[in-house]
This record gives structure tokens, sequence and C-alpha cells, in this order.
């Protein structure tokens, strides 16, 4: 149950409205929060339950009367007797109250506006909790706590401008995990540029076969390049990693279509139950031939010594300067995903390199988020999120970073177009 999310949306009447006669009071939105909390326990305990606390309490935006507000809450963390959620209210059609136009006039937004969140803690005793706990405790491990840190003001290290990046592909996920997989050139392309619309400046590239295996074919990549490249701007990112198992001659493919990007993984790590083997040689030679392709790296990071490995190679002439670290977090068998992970991470790399965060499956809201309100670029879509229920999945990855962008702009961070990336990141100073 983990996870779990309730949602209600309603419509906000004059009766709701306390201040001048059209301003709707903080309390209204807790009410929300109160009612999904209810459905929450009872979903979980077979029972109202008590709600004893909220640790933090946010108001981001005035609501009218008019407005229509969507509130979710989401189980985060459970307990003997305490259950931890997490809510948000986002206005999704907002009365327009302009000069000139009639009093009931309104739209619907584009992109719904965060109201308000909260994180809050409810009591069910035990001896009125009705479910046997084996049916709703989770054989994963609990979703990393809620940062303490207020979200009112992010700590962004003097950049309000945010670069998304969408996985859109991915190597191990299948037709048959999400019907939305693009595998042909046009289905690529087509989704690269619902990306681009919904906010992304860059598309990190996998590509497959016709009979959706995945490939480090030249020709394969070149084929999906080209049909992106006619369908959006994004910086196309190609990935080396190709998948396990596959020589660095293999991986190295797609550097022959050069791409104004590639990733560089720095290290061998556990990945699930197989091994990602990167040896020291072989991630050296790759190094070196990204960048006599004139190709700009991204630093894949799953543990800490790989960005330690990622300031070797640049302090041994291998990498050129900007650095752009890419940490993804929630590999099972890789460093987890948690908030003092990223703070950690976020300390190692140099003032003049940006860095990033990928994070998997249910992690990837709370993680994304956290990177934005300290400052970080993220990466979000479907390749990392490959755990999610198939409602989502069949979406495909631009919804993914449809969000990302909304979070980013109530917390201050602007999502930046391909052009200003190329810049924030680097590659137009170099002539990439």
């Amino acid at each position: 149950m983990i996870g779990t999310k309730v949602t209600l949306r309603l419509r906000m009447s004059a009766h709701d409205a306390h201040y001048a006669g059209e301003l709707v009071d903080g309390a209204r939105v807790l009410a929300l929060f109160g009612d999904l909390a209810t459905e929450l326990l009872i979903r979980l305990d077979g029972d109202e339950g008590l709600f004893r606390a909220y640790e933090s309490v946010e108001f981001l935006e005035p609501v009218f009367a008019g407005d229509y507000v969507e509130a979710t809450a989401e189980l985060v963390a459970i307990g003997t007797t305490s259950r931890q959620i997490r809510f948000e209210a986002r206005k999704v059609i907002a009365n327009l109250r302009a000069p000139g136009l009639a009093t009931s006039a309104a739209e619907v937004l584009d992109e719904p506006r965060v109201v308000a969140r909260a994180v809050g803690t409810c009591v069910t005793p035990q001896d009125m909790q009705r479910r046997p706990r084996a049916l709703y405790m989770p054989g994963l491990p609990a979703a990393p706590p809620p940062s303490p840190e207020p979200i009112v003001t992010p700590d962004t290290a003097g950049s309000e401008e945010l670069i998304v990046t969408a996985a859109i592909v991915g190597a191990e996920l299948t037709r048959r995990q999400t019907p939305h997989l693009p595998i042909t050139p046009q289905e690529v392309a087509d989704e690269a540029a619902r990306c681009r619309e919904a906010g992304a400046a860059v598309v990190h590239l996998h590509v497959r076969q016709a009979d959706g295996s995945n490939t480090q074919s030249s020709a394969r990549f070149a084929e999906v390049i080209e049909a992106v490249r006619k369908k959006c701007d994004c910086i196309l990112q190609a990935s080396t990693g190709g998948a396990i198992g596959m020589s660095i001659d293999e991986r190295s493919g797609p550097l022959e279509c050069r791409p104004e990007m590639a990733t560089l993984n720095c290290g061998t790590i556990n990945f699930g139950d197989e091994v990602f083997v990167n040896s020291r040689p072989d991630i050296r030679k790759l190094a070196a031939r990204i960048r006599a392709a004139g190709v700009m790296p991204e630093l894949e990071c799953y543990e800490v010594g790989h960005v330690e490995e990622a300031l070797a190679l640049a302090a041994e002439g291998l990498l050129g300067k900007p650095l752009h670290f890419q940490f993804v977090l929630g590999v099972k068998g890789a460093i987890p995903a948690r908030d003092d992970v990223v703070h950690y991470l976020r300390s190692l790399v140099p003032a003049d390199a940006t860095w990033a965060v990928a994070a998997t499956g249910r992690f990837q809201q709370p993680m994304t988020e956290l990177a934005m309100r300290l400052g970080g670029h993220v990466r979000v879509g479907l390749e990392d999120n490959m755990y999610l229920s198939r409602g989502v999945l069949a979406e495909g990855s631009a919804p993914l970073v449809s969000r990302a962008a909304a979070y980013a702009r109530s917390v201050g961070r602007t999502p930046v177009d391909a052009q200003r990336a190329r810049q924030l990141l680097g590659i137009a100073r170099q002539g990439r």
C-alpha cells in the first residue's frame, strides 16, 4: 500500500470564500487533506483513524471562489499505528476575474498550479485495525521520508533555470510492459516532440531494432536521430551503456552519428540480479572515443565511487570542461534513493560543473523534486519508471515531463528550451 494515492476534485464555492468575498482560506484546503487522509486510512485499516499532526504545511498560491482544486494524498510510510501521508493541492481551473470579462469567465489551466502542500501523520490504534498486516505490508522497502527542508524557498544555488531530460525508450522496457514504448524511428521522434512540448530540452536515447530488441547499431541510431531532428530541436543524448555484456566497440556505435551528448558510465555496478561491468581501462577507452568524436559526455554515476572516478578522468585530461554529472538512484544493488544521498553527491561536484538526478520507479518523483529544490537538473521518463502502474506507463513519458515542469515552476525553477540548455551545459561554447 505504500505509494497508494487518492484524489478528489471539487469547485470552491462562494460559501468557502472568507476574505473580501472571494478568497478561500487555507483551512478549507486542509479540510480536503483531512478527507483524503480518512479515505487512505479506510482503505488501509478499515477504520477512519485519527489525524495526529501536520509536520509541515505550505500555502503557495491563493485560491478563489469558482476555482477547481484537485487534491491528492499519498501514503509514504507505515508504522505500527502511525501512517505518514504527503498531500498536494493543485488548481486545475481558474475563475479569471479580469477587467472587461464576465464574472462567470473561467479557463482550464494548461499547467495545473500547486496551491498547497503538507505532510502529516495519522494514527489507527492497533485494536481498531480490522485488516491483517499481511494484506497490506509491501515487499518493497518503505518510501524515503519527506525532506524536513522547507519547500517554498528552494536552495537553487543562484540558478532558477532547469534542464529537463526525457528518457523515453530505455534498454530493458518491452511493449508487454507498456504499449506506449516507442520503437520505430517515427515513434521515437513523435514521443521526443511530445516531451519537448511538455518542457524537456534533452532526449536520452536508446534505440531498438524492428523486433523490439535493444541495439547499439550506428545505422539504427542514425535513423532515429535523423527522425528526431526533423521533428524537434532537442539535444540528443545517446546511450553508450547499451545492454549488459556488450563490448566497448559495440557500445561506441552511437558516436558515429555525432549526437551532441553521450552517456559515460563511470564504474561497475550490481544492476538488479546482473552485473554491469565497466572496467577502468574500458571507461578510459570509451571516454577517449567520446572526446575524439566531439561529443559532450554525461557522467552517469550509480555509486559514490563513480563520482570520484569521473573526477579522476577529468584530472587525466580525458574529459573536457564543463562536466555534467547524472546521479542514478534506486537501482537495486546500487546507491539508494534518499535525501541524504542527494545532498552528499551534490557536495562532491565541482563548482563549475552541473548535475542532475534520475531515480527509478516510485522514487523518481520525490528525488527529482528534491534535486530541483537544491538547484540541480532532472531526468524523467519511462526508462526510469518501468515499475509504475500500467495506466501511467500507457501514457508515455510526456506526462512525466509535464509533471516535473509544473513542479519546477511551483518552486521558482524555469524549464529551459534546448537552445538555452546548450548554453548552460557548455555545448554551444565548445562548438559541439
